[in-house]
């Protein structure tokens, strides 16, 4: 009698990133179990991909920025952190928004997506984030009971034993890093801890992108979703 070959559950590990990159949503694709990562020290000096993104403005790529309130003193996760509502960033973003991609061929279908995103009135950076993404997902027809919340689970400690800890938590047997990975993790540790390691190895794709000259990667999903739409989004995250 042959024995079961185990299910390998693949178990994906990110910040709720601000209307993050394609290679944040192919990660999501790959992955079985998505952790938003919302409880480990948001840098309270220097930029992040938290309050921050790339999109295409004047045929450049240019910073996108939601103030958050720094106001506080020592340390706070991520899950606690605001927006400075003494500006009126939403409406400035939309703005932004409206002008940078009016031209763009899929402009109209793409706004009514993401004008209710961008206005949303909820203050605190991490639900705003994943309200976001959850939303997106939804559109591009993935799957986002996937989604988790480091904040609501019970593993613990910092670096490479929170990850193992929350992998383990979903029952994973293996944990999708990116590129940039190498930098701070240790395999030995995970391999120990019995979990197998999945390097994502994204290559950026390319589509038609209004007002650029020579494609611009690494932007924001708002500006592939502008371009080519949901239909075209899905195409290229090989979903469709």
């Amino acid at each position: 009698m042959k024995t079961a070959t185990p299910v390998r559950r693949i178990v994906a590990i990110h910040q709720p990133n601000f209307f993050p990159w394609l290679g944040y949503f192919d990660k999501l694709v790959r992955c079985d179990r998505f952790v938003l990562l919302d409880s480990v020290q948001f840098p309270k000096k220097g930029g992040t991909w938290i309050n921050r993104v790339k999109w295409l403005v004047n045929g450049e790529a240019r910073w996108i920025t939601a103030p958050v309130d720094r106001s506080y003193h020592g340390y706070r996760e991520i899950n606690q952190i605001c927006f400075d509502e003494r500006q009126p960033w939403r409406q400035a973003l939309l703005r932004t928004l409206q002008d940078s991609y009016r031209r763009a061929q899929r402009f109209s279908e793409a706004l009514s997506l993401l004008e209710p995103l961008v206005l949303n009135p909820e203050i605190l950076v991490a639900r705003y984030n994943e309200n976001a993404i959850r939303a997106l997902l939804a559109a591009l027809k993935i799957e986002s009971s996937k989604l988790h919340v480091s904040s609501a689970m019970a593993a613990a400690g910092s670096s490479n034993e929170l990850l193992i800890g929350l992998t383990r938590e979903l029952d994973g047997s293996a944990y999708m890093c990116g590129g940039g990975a190498s930098d701070y993790q240790d395999d030995e540790q995970f391999e120990r801890a019995g979990v197998q390691m999945v390097y994502q190895d994204f290559r950026h794709p390319t589509y038609p992108q209004s007002g650029a000259t020579d494609f611009v990667p690494g932007l924001s999903i708002v500006d592939a979703l502008m371009n080519v739409g949901v239909a075209g989004v899905r195409s290229l995250l090989g979903t469709s």
